[in-house]
């Protein structure tokens, strides 16, 4: 199954429909959708190293754009679901010292989760929830999701043929490390929350 997912990947990246697809996940990953948008940018640019930094801006712009639907969700739903559920088991009080503390180093948590396989929807609706400055919010993402993905990119740019061999001859091996930075991001979350 999984190589038949790759394949797929792997010719999807060859049509006209790859970038939107790419713009898609990106852009649901940062809000909603579990899967990080690294699971199509990183086969998309090892089958055309020439698209390498189109490919990083579709999947900044949109992951960015996502990051404030995200946002939006956190902002908005607070209210209506997670507020009432605070005030019922009387923990007011709590979530403003967490939101302070949260809203002191918005810009440090925002950078790092978007730079690592930490899920960033749950920094995105956070954010949002606590009311962080949108702006700080905003640039904050702009620039942890360009170093991410254009670094992604650069790398597979500069290394792109060994790298695709070491893909495609150690596949299990490479999704195995990609679960379990994705499980690592979950336990962090875990521990912080």
């Amino acid at each position: 199954m999984l190589r038949s997912l790759y394949d797929w990947t792997m010719r999807l990246s060859a049509t006209p429909r790859a970038a939107y697809a790419l713009g898609a996940v990106s852009f649901a990953e940062s809000s909603f959708f579990p899967i990080p948008p690294d699971a199509l940018l990183i086969p998309m640019v090892i089958a055309e190293r020439r698209r390498a930094w189109s490919l990083a801006f579709i999947c900044t712009a949109t992951s960015v754009l996502g990051a404030v639907l995200g946002y939006v969700i956190g902002a908005l739903l607070f209210d209506e679901i997670a507020e009432p559920l605070l005030a019922f088991y009387g923990y007011e009080s709590k979530f403003a010292d967490f939101a302070q503390t949260y809203n002191e180093w918005g810009a440090w948590i925002v950078l790092m989760a978007g730079l690592t396989p930490f899920p960033f929807k749950v920094v995105t609706v956070a954010s949002g929830a606590t009311g962080l400055d949108p702006f700080v919010f905003i640039l904050s993402s702009i620039v942890a999701r360009g170093i991410r993905f254009y670094a992604v990119a650069a790398l597979l740019y500069r290394f792109g043929p060994p790298v695709r061999s070491f893909v495609e001859k150690r596949l299990a091996m490479v999704f195995t490390l990609g679960i379990i930075a994705l499980l690592g991001g979950f336990a962090a979350l875990r521990l912080v929350i």
